[in-house]
């Protein structure tokens, strides 16, 4: 199944790769809410600073995070552009499996009807 309006696969895999790990989800929940630095983003989490800055690494090559040097600061942002592709790619999937419901229930009623009909009138 090509999905129609991406044309480009390696980004794509790129995002999924980078939303496959738990934490990198966390960071992304947590720039939802606005930029943070590297200590910022590493509080909640029981992991060192240079570990988030290599998760941080992962979603900017995906396109999810960009950085910005501000001095001595350098906040990360979510970009959430490469998520409305994943989420417009996993939207062809949506539609084959909402026609495949939609064809299974047509099916099941037609059986309840024939076993219905089949069934005699005490």
């Amino acid at each position: 199944m090509k999905p129609s309006g991406y044309t480009n696969a390696q980004q794509l895999d790129a995002v999924f790769a980078a939303l496959a790990d738990p934490t990198r989800r966390a960071i992304l929940a947590r720039l939802s809410a606005g930029e943070a630095t590297v200590l910022e983003i590493a509080r909640p989490f029981d992991i060192s600073q240079p570990a988030i800055s290599k998760h941080l690494r992962v979603l900017e090559r995906a396109g999810l995070v960009a950085r910005n040097v501000d001095q001595q600061r350098r906040p990360a942002r979510l970009q959430a552009e490469p998520l409305a592709a994943a989420v417009s790619w996993l939207g062809e999937f949506e539609r084959f499996w909402t026609t495949s419901f939609n064809e299974l229930d047509g099916l099941l009623e037609e059986l309840k009807w024939t076993e219905q009909k089949g069934t005699p009138d005490d």
